[in-house]
């Protein structure tokens, strides 16, 4: 079966298994405490989620101190320690090449409270309770 070129290309199954791979691995550094920064030291740091390109040589890494507090502190403290943090994934896992991290925040945590708000809107509720099934 050939696929659609109208269709856009998704991620492959290799790119989310190494991506879901880096999410664990990276969460369980994290919360062991692993990296020696003072800024890092006792921070809940959530991974949401690791994207990889397709030739899986860069990641993306979405995370959100717990509470949101400190976002850019701690996402510069992430990126002064990438080495330590791409030395460590590589000794965990059984990839040939770690990939180049980079750091995001997640965004997905906002974007779900605003989207309860705008269900919670007195107008959108009414509109939805009118709309045809």
């Amino acid at each position: 079966m050939s696929r659609s070129p109208s269709l856009p290309a998704g991620p492959s199954q290799r790119m989310l298994r190494v991506g879901e791979l880096i999410r664990r691995t990276l969460s369980e550094i994290l919360a062991q405490g692993g990296l020696h920064d003072p800024e890092l030291d006792g921070v809940s740091i959530t991974v949401g989620e690791v994207r990889v390109t397709p030739d899986l040589k860069r990641a993306t890494a979405y995370v959100l101190p717990l509470g949101g507090n400190n976002r850019e502190s701690i996402l510069a403290a992430l990126r002064r320690n990438k080495p330590e943090i791409r030395h460590q994934i590589g000794r965990e896992m059984t990839l040939k090449h770690v990939p180049d991290l980079k750091f995001e925040i997640d965004e997905t945590f906002d974007r779900i409270e605003a989207t309860r708000r705008m269900f919670s809107d007195e107008r959108v509720r009414r509109d939805l309770e009118d709309a045809p099934e």
